[in-house]
């Protein structure tokens, strides 16, 4: 699990703006924040040179409506749009029942998401590495619960990477 930084200053503003303002400009830079936080990656050996299956971390049906889209897709589109070798994939669905985990402890937002993360992926490649992406992990409940169900439809996740860490 990767982060870009801590949230809070600037990367808070810009994903709170991206998220609940309808700040769909921000997209852009996010999305090359992302394209160079895996570029130095793969220096560095973390992530697998090559195709990847980008896949962002599932959001409510309901909050990606009210925000008119999912900010987190738009943001990793933008990462694409700079490196071809980036395959976006927004596979990963919130089952019913999720809510909304702003003031759930840890334990409350493992029990909010238990089972409740499902793959719609039937005619994607498993062999290519995903990497998840989430624009801000607070406890890594999320992650955890999307990583378990990419395994379990046959995906290889090669890591987590958040533009934030609460």
């Amino acid at each position: 699990m990767w982060a870009l930084g801590r949230y809070d200053g600037a990367r808070r503003r810009a994903v709170v703006a991206a998220k609940e303002r309808g700040r769909r400009d921000l997209a852009v830079p996010l999305g090359l924040a992302v394209a160079a936080a895996i570029a130095r990656l793969r220096r560095w050996g973390e992530l697998p040179h090559g195709p990847l299956l980008v896949v962002p971390a599932p959001t409510r049906a309901r909050a990606a409506r009210a925000r008119g889209g999912d900010p987190v897709t738009r943001m990793v589109r933008a990462a694409a749009a700079r490196d071809r070798s980036l395959h976006v994939h927004p596979v990963l669905v919130s089952g019913r029942g999720v809510r909304d985990s702003v003031g759930l402890t840890a334990a409350q937002r493992r029990r909010n998401l238990a089972g409740r993360i499902g793959v719609c992926a039937a005619q994607l490649p498993r062999h290519l590495p995903v990497l998840l992406v989430d624009d801000v992990v607070t406890t890594g409940a999320t992650a955890a619960e999307s990583v378990a169900a990419l395994r379990n439809a046959g995906f290889r996740t090669s890591g987590v990477l958040a533009i934030a860490r609460a």
